[in-house]
């Protein structure tokens, strides 16, 4: 489909974003629907310049990406409850001048991990304390998971204040007795990708076959952990289910139209193959 003056655009914000996979996993998905919408990736710098041009443009939708998921937040109109609880919006949606702000990190996660368990009830370990964790922790919390965060020993601080705003236990990640009755383990540091590779977040040989094991994890598709996990018999869920599922879930606020997840899936698979 050629694009016109009737082309509804959509992008990412971030700071880089010039190896961002969205534009191909979005433009594939409108050409697969065959919807007038284009999706293109901006490098940004001032972030109220940038939602001013929404509004000016009449621009659909921004996902947005560090550093810039909370600063956008002063700009916009509305934000979600819960990605107001999160304090961070990586979504915005343009409703003729109306700028909501959605964090659709946690619901693209919970949506993948729902795909393999309830969570109600579960005794959920998340693993770090960060940003992306935060997001997870709230998700959990809201599908009534019975969560524990572990952290770094020199960053337990970190575990301790994500605990109590989520009214959870917290402990070390080498708490060896949480781990192993733990029926979800969620691996949401940066140990995985490049250059912590081969560095092992927790002992596993802790882990049980009975577990399911998430990494956030994107690239590589089949972390360290993912791969001792299945070796196991652990039921494991790779970190572009995340990834994908959030961007349908945009995909979606933008069009009101159910994504083609397949399509999505396949291009964003090729991708990260490369």
């Amino acid at each position: 489909m050629s694009v016109n003056a009737k082309t509804t655009l959509c992008g990412i914000i971030g700071l880089p974003v010039d190896h961002s996979m969205s534009p191909a996993i979005h433009n594939a998905a409108y050409q697969e629907l065959g919807l007038n919408y284009v999706y293109l990736a901006f490098n940004v710098t001032n972030v109220e310049h940038a939602i001013c041009g929404m509004q000016a443009l009449n621009i659909r939708g921004f996902s947005v990406t560090m550093p810039h998921k909370l600063e956008v937040m002063k700009y916009l109109d509305e934000i979600d409850p819960v990605a107001q609880q999160i304090g961070a919006v990586n979504t915005v949606v343009n409703d003729d001048g109306h700028l909501v702000g959605h964090n659709t990190d946690w619901q693209g996660f919970i949506r993948a991990l729902k795909h393999r368990t309830q969570i109600q009830n579960k005794n959920v370990v998340l693993l770090g304390a960060g940003g992306a964790a935060r997001a997870i922790a709230f998700g959990i919390k809201q599908e009534h998971g019975q969560l524990t965060i572990l952290n770094r020993r020199e960053e337990i601080e970190m575990a301790e204040s994500l605990a109590a705003d989520v009214h959870c236990s917290f402990g070390d990640l080498k708490d060896a007795d949480v781990i192993q009755h733990a029926d979800i383990i969620i691996q949401a540091t940066s140990v995985g990708m490049a250059p912590l590779q081969h560095v092992d977040v927790i002992d596993i040989k802790l882990l049980q076959s009975n577990q399911i094991v998430f990494d956030i994890v994107y690239n590589p598709m089949h972390t360290k952990l993912l791969k001792a996990a299945k070796q196991i018999g652990c039921t494991v869920i790779p970190g572009f289910e995340m990834l994908l599922l959030q961007g349908v879930i945009q995909f979606e606020l933008w069009t009101g139209r159910d994504a083609p997840v397949e399509i999505m899936r396949d291009v964003l698979v090729a991708r990260l193959a490369k």
